[in-house]
């Protein structure tokens, strides 16, 4: 008799963060998730990670709304899962200890069976209270051990000798589980370490353990990971379905299913109706922009391991800001922060601190900022990483964060911080007088300024689709049939082509409608530079020896504005702060004064050398 192996479909989680940054409409997807179920797939990932953030930052849709709706469809037996990052819980950030209570609270209350949680840097007493809680709020609790490979002739913690050695700390510490999982978000494990990995868990936990192994197919090798681990033991492997599968993304279920053909294993499903699922996700999914580097293997992955669900949402807020091309030296740089950071494993939110610096590293010189992420996790405040970080980078970090090196539990030190918990929370709902439930607590606390935005119904759409050639033209049919004026132009932006469409006080790019109003700049003394949406139009010409413009340093998002028009500033003062590579930047007054514009409005993106201020000088 053939071995059951199990596989939890993760098409509707991580394969929209693989291939789309998580940036999937809910209500593009449902027919695929209903046809899932009618082929009589059960184990689904559907929330937690990015696809919690995300729904607030970029699909103005509640997470929680998305939960109910996918359970009501899955029915009461579905087992439905949501990955948590330890003491991150959905975030890059680290919460206190009421925030990682109300997050497996609110999970369960809102459909969800069983929470993967994990911590980026194996230590393990991130895990301790964040499973505690999982497992007190009825939900299955699947702790994980983290993986990933090092390129060659770099040593540091990543052995199967190490991740045995982090699962013996998992069960010294009496955390509550149900299921173990052994995780590989860069698909970089040699398939001979996932082996003897598995094997000296399944030695150490018995028979009875459920032993699940999850990679992502970014650098070829993960159906060869798979045979692995199942030859040594586990029950369980993670795949996708077709179109959202393969690539940075898990293997395809089919694929996994031929793999296993004529050997003692089964995956229990029935290839023919999962064959009918996939063509109707691909229908439902035809619209989106499929990114290039989702859909194939980079088999430099395994010298720089950037995990698929990363990679995608880094390469298109490159593309997005016009620095695509500098993505290679960026991914070069990986290699160096990885090592110099103390191997803390490339996932969530480790991933994206490496990111980060390697970012900066190429953007500003090697080590001439440090990223926000990178210096904390560095100085211990994220715990303590498998091996010490490189001195001079600690100092590095000391310096520009003006924090010192710790070794508390990064929970106490969440606990003091007046800025999060609940009750901070509940502050900033008060202050825009939003209703106080658990569930805008929880969105608060975790999305901060954009849940806010959110809550007040001010978020926006950004969700990547094809611009809908065929729905183009018969607009422009129509309207030229009726008399209507619509004027289609192709425009190109650094070396991009977008679809352009004005139809009076409408302009569809892209096959998104924007509300817009084009007149020509009055006066021709004024300030050359665009207004941008969402601010004042026009600016007055001033003398310019008293009028001191203030640009964007670099891409990114307006996401906070400090200052008021005709507020006091001193030179140095903060007037907002810019998000780009989902790092905040200050952007500071050159001079005392007074703001006399604000140009760029929150929400808004902007190109480096855009204008986003202007001082009038005291």
């Amino acid at each position: 008799m053939k071995k059951r192996i199990h596989s939890m479909i993760t098409g509707f989680r991580d394969g929209f963060q693989s291939f789309f940054g998580a940036r999937a409409l809910t209500p593009d997807f449902v027919p695929a998730f209903q046809a899932a179920v009618d082929a009589g797939l059960e184990h689904f990932e559907i929330g937690g990670g990015a696809r919690f953030q995300t729904l607030y930052f970029y699909c103005n849709e509640d997470a929680f709304a998305m939960m109910d709706t996918l359970r009501s469809i899955a029915g009461p037996d579905a087992n439905l899962q949501t990955l948590a990052r330890g003491i991150n819980v959905v975030g890059l950030d680290s919460q206190s200890r009421d925030i990682i209570d109300l997050h497996a609270r609110l999970f369960g209350k809102h459909g969800v069976s069983t929470i993967r949680n994990f911590d980026a840097l194996n230590d393990v007493n991130n895990l301790v209270y964040s499973g505690q809680r999982i497992a007190a709020a009825g939900l299955h609790h699947e702790v994980c051990v983290t993986m990933m490979g090092l390129p060659p002739g770099v040593d540091g913690a990543h052995t199967p000798e190490f991740y045995v050695g982090v699962l013996r700390k998992i069960l010294d510490a009496d955390i509550p589980y149900h299921s173990i999982c052994f995780k590989d978000a860069s698909g970089t494990s040699t398939p001979s370490t996932v082996y003897e990995t598995i094997k000296a868990a399944r030695k150490m936990l018995g028979d009875e353990p459920h032993i699940v192994f999850h990679s992502h197919e970014s650098a070829g090798v993960s159906i060869a990971q798979y045979v692995s681990a199942v030859n040594a033991g586990a029950d369980q492997v993670d795949c996708s379905l077709k179109p959202v599968s393969g690539g940075t993304a898990q293997p395809d279920i089919l694929t996994l299913w031929n793999a296993l053909r004529g050997t003692e294993f089964d995956l229990g499903i029935d290839v023919d109706k999962v064959r009918e699922v996939e063509q109707i996700f691909t229908e439902c999914m035809a619209e989106y922009f499929f990114p290039p580097e989702a859909l194939s293997v980079e088999p430099t992955i395994a010298f720089s391991p950037m995990p698929g669900g990363a990679l995608t949402a880094n390469t298109q807020m490159m593309r997005d800001n016009g620095i695509m091309d500098r993505y290679p030296e960026v991914i070069r740089a990986m290699g160096e922060v990885v090592a110099k950071g103390g191997f803390g494993t490339s996932v969530t939110p480790v991933s994206q601190f490496y990111f980060q610096q390697a970012f900066n590293n190429v953007m500003f010189g090697p080590w001439e900022r440090i990223a926000d992420g990178y210096g904390k996790m560095v100085l211990g405040y994220f715990g303590h990483t498998p091996l010490p970080p490189d001195p001079d980078v600690v100092a590095r970090a000391c310096e520009a964060l003006k924090l010192e090196p710790t070794k508390r539990d990064p929970i106490d030190i969440n606990d003091e911080d007046p800025t999060k918990g609940v009750e901070a929370a509940k502050a900033a709902l008060a202050e825009e007088g939003l209703e106080q439930t658990e569930e805008n607590i929880f969105i608060a606390a975790t999305c901060r300024e954009k849940g806010i935005q959110y809550l007040k119904g001010e978020a926006k759409v950004n969700v990547r689709k094809k611009a809908p050639k065929k729905a183009a033209e018969e607009t422009a049919a129509s309207a030229a049939g009726s008399g209507g004026s619509v004027d289609v132009y192709r425009v190109v932006v650094d070396g991009v082509a977008h679809s352009v469409q004005l139809n009076g006080d409408t302009a569809t790019v892209d096959g998104r409608e924007y509300a817009v109003e084009v007149a020509p700049e009055a006066g021709a003394g004024a300030d050359p530079s665009p207004a941008r949406p969402g601010g004042a139009a026009g600016a007055t010409a001033t003398t310019a020896a008293a009028r001191h413009r203030v640009t964007a340093p670099f891409p990114g998002l307006v996401l906070r504005i400090v200052s008021k028009v005709g507020a006091s500033v001193p030179k140095g003062g903060v007037i907002l702060v810019l998000e780009s590579m989902k790092m905040e930047t200050e952007i500071s007054s050159p001079v005392a004064g007074v703001v006399t514009e604000l140009p760029a409005g929150q929400g808004d993106q902007v190109k480096s050398g855009d204008l986003v201020a202007v001082v009038s000088e005291s």
